[in-house]
């Protein structure tokens, strides 16, 4: 017995879309940015909790709470052209909002090495965050284009989303 044509042309729609798909995806991992965005984006994803609710992560600070953090920059960029990036930790395009903080981080009872710690939100992805701890080897850095700076200086305590 043939399949109806409604069915083919169910099998034909679900396959012109996983084409569009693949073809998608293989374009986006193809630029480095998109694909450090893609996983970026991959492990937030996989990090929201088994009942959706992501209520939890609204007021989570964006580095470890027992950090001694001395600097907070703010920038934000409406239009969604601007991009940032932190040599060694990352970064994404089409930004709208940077909050990069500074300070020291607690590893242990003796060590206490310089981090920057950021949390973004870009045109595709509500809430992105990532860190780079200075091992003594490099610098501490973080590229902003496009950005306004609405803020710097001491962390803010009231400022979370």
């Amino acid at each position: 017995m043939a399949p109806s044509s409604a069915s083919g042309n169910a099998n034909a729609r679900h396959a012109c879309m996983s084409t569009f798909l693949l073809v998608f995806l293989q374009r986006l991992l193809e630029s480095a940015m998109a694909r450090k965005t893609f996983v970026a984006a991959l492990l937030l994803l996989s990090g929201v909790s088994s009942d959706g609710s992501l209520a939890q992560y609204k007021t989570a600070l964006p580095y470890p709470a027992e950090s001694d953090i001395t600097s907070q920059w703010t920038y934000s960029c409406p239009s969604s052209k601007c991009a940032f990036s932190c040599p060694g930790a990352g970064g994404a395009s089409h930004v709208t909002k940077l909050t990069i903080f500074m300070g020291r981080m607690r590893i242990g009872s003796d060590q206490n090495p310089f981090a920057l710690f950021y949390e973004y939100s870009t045109k595709y992805i509500p809430r992105g965050n990532g860190f780079t701890i200075d091992t003594g080897l490099g610098t501490l850095a973080c590229q902003v284009s496009g950005m306004k700076l609405d803020y710097s200086g001491p962390p803010k305590s009231g400022d979370r989303d």
